[in-house]
């Protein structure tokens, strides 16, 4: 498939979801997952592998299974963030859960920013959602650059339909998260994985790989409470949000030491947070 392809079935799919009922849509989504799921080996090994870091001892027959429904999961994952543009307010609060918000509340509240942390876990747009529309909160998003750029300006687009502030990841990101920093915004870094390869190199999941050094090191310069969150699926069509308190990150050292030890940490609360629900791990 070539890239103007890509983004066209990127388009189509978004039309599909918002335009068909969502018993249909659901349907539609499940058939395309188990496909994808059955076409591609090396991509089903690699889930299986990250499932099985996730949970030790899964094999066979509830290994296969917890495969599909990861696949399923990454669907879903798809068919709400194309249909929240249509939902109102009080549909999205109605549908979502939060445990653990005065995390996020009591530094907003003080006029602070705040860093949240996620992993590529559940409905994270949902939540992203949440918080512009019913909070009423200005977010900042850093997103991978991708290619074509007709791609990225259709990711970045629909993003800020929803209402969020899109930076890519590049040499301007760090100037413009500092900025929403300091106007006490949220920021929202998606953090299980080391799109750079420059990153802190630790241990995750009982294997060795790195992940980005940014989220430790803007906490630590700038003071800002760095809190860890997973987003959930719940049910048909309900989504969940754990936010856990912040991670310490006073000054113990040099920035290089320090940035090393919160991201460790950071990694340690990752890994709990996935530990609940590995199957909707979409890494």
């Amino acid at each position: 498939m070539t890239f103007d392809a890509v983004t066209t079935a990127y388009r189509c799919g978004a039309a599909y979801a918002r335009a068909v009922p969502r018993p249909i849509v659901d349907v539609t989504a499940r058939v395309l997952s188990r496909a994808a799921a059955s076409a591609s080996a090396e991509r089903r090994m690699l889930v299986a592998r990250h499932l099985c870091r996730a949970r030790p001892g899964l094999s066979g027959g509830a290994l296969d299974c917890a495969v599909d429904a990861t696949f399923d999961s990454y669907a879903r994952y798809w068919v709400d963030s194309f249909r929240l543009p249509q939902l109102s307010p009080e549909e999205v609060d109605f549908g979502f859960a939060v445990e653990g918000y005065r995390n996020i509340a009591e530094p907003l509240d003080e006029g602070r920013g705040v860093i949240l942390a996620l992993p590529h876990l559940g409905g994270w747009e949902w939540a992203g959602f949440w918080l512009t529309q019913v909070m009423g909160l200005t977010v900042t998003v850093v997103v991978e650059p991708v290619e074509p750029p007709a791609l990225f300006d259709f990711f970045a687009d629909f993003r800020r339909e929803l209402g969020m502030n899109i930076v890519p990841l590049g040499p301007s990101a760090g100037s413009e998260i500092l900025r929403s920093l300091k106007q006490g915004h949220v920021v929202c870094l998606l953090s299980d994985r080391d799109i750079l390869g420059d990153g802190v190199e630790l241990e995750f999941f009982g294997e060795t790989t790195t992940l980005p050094a940014g989220p430790a090191t803007l906490a630590l310069r700038t003071g800002t409470p760095l809190v860890p969150v997973g987003c959930y699926f719940d049910g048909p069509h309900g989504n969940h949000a754990v936010v856990q308190p912040p991670i310490p990150t006073e000054r113990q050292g040099r920035l290089r030491a320090d940035v090393a030890r919160v991201t460790g940490e950071l990694a340690r609360r990752l890994e709990g947070l996935i530990r609940l629900a590995p199957e909707q791990w979409h890494l």
